[in-house]
């Protein structure tokens, strides 16, 4: 019986070191807006992150999928990062070199490619995304955690 225990605590603290250890380096949770509430003009269906999980010093896709009722035709992206609750980064695109301006009535996607330096340190990171129009109006804001691990891919082991 004893032998049992220590098999099955030998195991368990196995199972552990994996998980610490080859955690999958990107992975995103729920999008949520950042003012619960807020009635923005641009909704938010989804984040996409490609490839996933995301290798270090290689480029990733974040895809956002989105609904407008009316054309905007210019904007900004603000892309705000923060790394266990500090801020570590914040760019500003501009919305038409991400999507096809005018943005039309209905269904579009915004896809922003970003390269994470190799040195990108592993843990828990927010991204917030703010979509502002031509007269600076905040068009959506959403915000959605990842986390990156100690190794990117196998290729880096």
């Amino acid at each position: 019986m004893e032998m049992m225990a220590a098999r099955f605590g030998l195991l368990r603290s196995l199972l552990l070191a994996f998980c610490l250890l080859f955690p999958s380096a990107i992975v995103a949770s729920s999008v949520a807006y950042c003012k619960k509430g807020a009635d923005y003009a641009v909704k938010v269906s989804g984040v996409d992150i490609s490839p996933d999980p995301i290798a270090r010093g290689k480029p990733a896709t974040f895809t956002i999928s989105a609904y407008t009722g009316s054309v905007i035709p210019e904007g900004k992206l603000v892309i705000d990062v923060k790394y266990l609750g500090f801020h570590v980064y914040k760019e500003t695109h501009d919305l038409c070199k991400e999507t096809s301006c005018p943005v039309s009535t209905g269904a579009f996607e915004i896809s922003h490619k970003q390269t994470l330096p190799i040195f990108t340190p592993p843990g828990s990171y927010t991204l917030t995304m703010t979509m502002t129009g031509e007269d600076e109006k905040p068009l959506t804001c959403i915000t959605f955690d990842f986390y990156i691990g100690f190794f990117s891919s196998v290729a880096d082991i």
